[in-house]
């Protein structure tokens, strides 16, 4: 049984994940979240990543601050690199652990985390965890990808297998492919009243060649060159052939002229 609160990361950080990651911005991925943050406020960040939240995130607290945090330094260095060719100063980024954050109890106006507790096998204490740095009227805000809503066309062969082998490895691990449904409902569990719990939904499209060229090649990359394909061989959730078809799948399928690609994300706002 692994510890309340542990991060169980199915992918890796390597740069077929990084360069998705290095897309996310504060309007594409916290839109729903802009319209509460004041010019002076205290910002944690919880799950960082490369950091292109984070620094959006800052720009908009021109008197306030911006706390990044991960639980590997090499990342840390990548945000710290990208914040300063961005010049923005008012943005920090440091090494922590969601089950045990290295912040005093009411310390941040808004604690966010984006695409991260779907990978935490207690997602309830990791709630109480983020709740508990939070100022009195602050917010906890957080957005999760629902994988059992992803869909796309064409249909390429492979690329169904591909979905369901990522599903059933995050799900072997004590992860939630599904995590985006689930959010009001930790959220309660972890102590806000209902009434206090402000849920929207968003999407991601990818339509665009370019974009699709790089969706596309990027997961083919995941499958066979980073932990997510080794992790499905261990677990006996595909062979070596099948993840270089799936792989072959995801390239064929960038290529289509109609190629189409939705993700719904669930989102909420709560307030302590």
């Amino acid at each position: 049984m692994s510890e309340n609160g542990k991060v169980v990361y199915v992918h890796d950080h390597s740069e077929a994940v990084l360069n998705s990651h290095r897309q996310r911005t504060a309007e594409s991925s916290a839109a729903y979240l802009l319209p509460y943050i004041r010019h002076d406020m205290r910002i944690l960040d919880i799950g960082c990543g490369p950091g292109t939240i984070t620094i959006g995130l800052a720009q908009r607290v021109p008197q306030g601050e911006v706390i990044g945090v991960e639980n590997l330094p090499e990342i840390l260095e990548q945000a710290r690199s990208i914040a300063a060719a961005e010049g923005v100063t008012n943005v920090k980024f440091e090494l922590a652990d969601l089950k045990a954050l290295p912040y005093p109890d009411d310390s941040f106006d808004i604690v966010h985390s984006h695409q991260v507790l779907q990978h935490v096998d207690d997602p309830v204490s990791a709630f109480k965890e983020m709740r508990r740095v939070t100022k009195p009227g602050g917010y906890i805000a957080t957005r999760e990808t629902d994988f059992e809503t992803m869909t796309w066309f064409p249909e390429v062969p492979g690329m169904r297998a591909a979905h369901d082998m990522y599903k059933k490895l995050a799900a072997s691990r004590g992860c939630t492919p599904n995590a985006g449904r689930e959010l009001k409902s930790w959220a309660i569990k972890a102590g806000f009243p209902a009434v206090n719990v402000a849920c929207t939904a968003g999407t991601w499209c990818y339509s665009t060649p370019a974009v699709i060229q790089n969706f596309g090649s990027t997961w083919a990359e995941r499958i066979t060159g980073s932990s997510l394909g080794k992790g499905a061989i261990a677990g006996g959730f595909a062979t070596q052939e099948e993840l270089e078809d799936m792989a072959k799948a995801w390239r064929e399928w960038s290529t289509k002229e109609d190629a189409w690609y939705g993700i719904l994300h669930g989102e909420i706002v709560a307030r302590k």
